[in-house]
């Protein structure tokens, strides 16, 4: 951030993947924002989004049936 001269592009992950959370929770966590940009600063930023993936709605529709991986791979080892 230092030898920005015209435009500067900060990029933050919203959420990012954690090795340490336990094993049967959401391994994700939201990130938060640093210390480095105080409150005060916001207003001079400009937030941008990804805009949200209308195929996520469109797939729900036509998702296939449930598979058990579980039996396929016992029927495997049999």
């Amino acid at each position: 951030m230092t030898r920005a001269k015209d435009d500067l592009h900060l990029m933050v992950p919203q959420r990012f993947f954690v090795h340490g959370q336990a094993a049967k929770g959401d391994r994700h966590m939201y990130a938060s924002r640093t210390r480095f940009i105080p409150e005060r600063l916001l207003p001079m930023f400009e937030r941008t989004t990804w805009p949200r993936a209308a195929a996520a709605q469109a797939s729900s529709a036509s998702r296939a049936p449930p598979i058990d991986i579980g039996a396929r791979m016992r029927g495997m080892w049999r």
